[in-house]
């Protein structure tokens, strides 16, 4: 049985979609750092990097041709999906030459609560008992990402291909908003104008701060506990002053959840608690502003719809 389910499933006549927006993904920013390469921390360092995904791409497409099988195709898609963290970092190698823009969304925060609910959630709350559970939550993005696509690698082969190209190409998207929209979050931009100016709603824009002064401080010891521990852990070692709004946490955790729907109600229902957690600790570790969450929810159903529309007509016209 176990030999018969990673039968041959038939050599790909090309690329998979997905392997596809990488390389455009890819040849646009490559294309952006050339023309800004003067500008730029370290233009030379991250356009080998580049080529070097751009070889491990066309090797992995490679072996699969060779050993068409199921493992060999999940190679190629984990491959890519293993590449996440790195374009994360990679988008404050862009927007770090932007004036930071958080003054404006701490403002519009302001107006709309009056106070700033990231600032004062894990004050109010620094329970362990209420600590440890969002930490938990926000500590499941990667893991809900990994069973979503696992999942269908098991279950559901037939939509393996369109779930990663959907997470993929969404994460994708969310880096080009990045990009050119330099907000960096709360648990930067807080520290950087001082409790004080928090405290009497008084936001001034920081310029060019974060371009000099990358670095995560410490965040406020609200229960430490195990999941406490992991996220800051992470955080110190993965985070960069990028990619508040809108939160691809939230919007990417919420085109899991629309996929999964799609394949198995009581998936969703196992993942339903994280996600839920998920969306409330993007705030309470300050990793967001509340409106960002709104807009993770707003661009998270929107991307779900593009992407798939995308996914459809590409492979329609391939079939032609």
């Amino acid at each position: 049985m176990a030999l018969d389910w990673l039968k041959k499933i038939g050599p790909s006549k090309g690329q998979y979609f997905l392997e596809g927006a990488t390389l455009i993904y890819t040849l646009l920013t490559s294309i952006v750092i050339i023309i800004l390469y003067g500008q730029m921390d370290h233009p030379g360092e991250m356009l080998i990097e580049r080529a070097l995904i751009v070889v491990g791409t066309f090797f992995f497409i490679s072996v699969y041709r060779k050993y068409p099988c199921k493992v060999t195709a999940f190679l190629r898609i984990a491959f890519q999906m293993s590449l996440l963290t790195y374009w994360y970092s990679d988008t404050f190698e862009f927007n770090r030459l932007l004036p930071n823009l958080d003054h404006i969304f701490a403002q519009a925060e302001q107006t709309l609560f009056g106070f700033q609910p990231a600032y004062w959630f894990q004050r109010e709350l620094p329970q362990l008992w209420i600590s440890e559970p969002l930490n938990m939550g926000y500590f499941a993005y990667f893991p809900l990402i990994a069973t979503i696509v696992c999942w269908h690698f098991v279950m559901r082969f037939d939509l393996f291909e369109r779930v990663a190209f959907v997470l993929m190409t969404s994460f994708f998207l969310y880096y080009i908003i990045y990009m050119v929209l330099p907000v960096a979050g709360p648990q930067f931009y807080f520290p950087a104008i001082g409790e004080e100016n928090v405290l009497a709603g008084v936001f001034p824009a920081v310029g060019d701060y974060f371009n000099l002064h990358p670095e995560l401080l410490p965040g406020v010891e609200h229960g430490q506990g195990i999941f406490y521990s992991l996220v800051e852990g992470s955080q110190a070692v993965g985070e960069r002053p990028t990619a508040a709004f809108p939160s691809s946490h939230v919007g990417i955790s919420t085109i899991i959840m629309l996929m999964g729907w799609r394949s198995s109600k009581k998936l969703v229902l196992c993942m339903l608690p994280f996600y839920i957690l998920l969306c409330i600790a993007t705030v309470y570790i300050q990793a967001h502003y509340v409106i960002d969450v709104f807009a993770g929810w707003a661009s998270g159903y929107l991307l779900y719809v593009f992407v798939s529309w995308l996914f459809r007509k590409m492979l329609s016209h391939n079939q032609d």
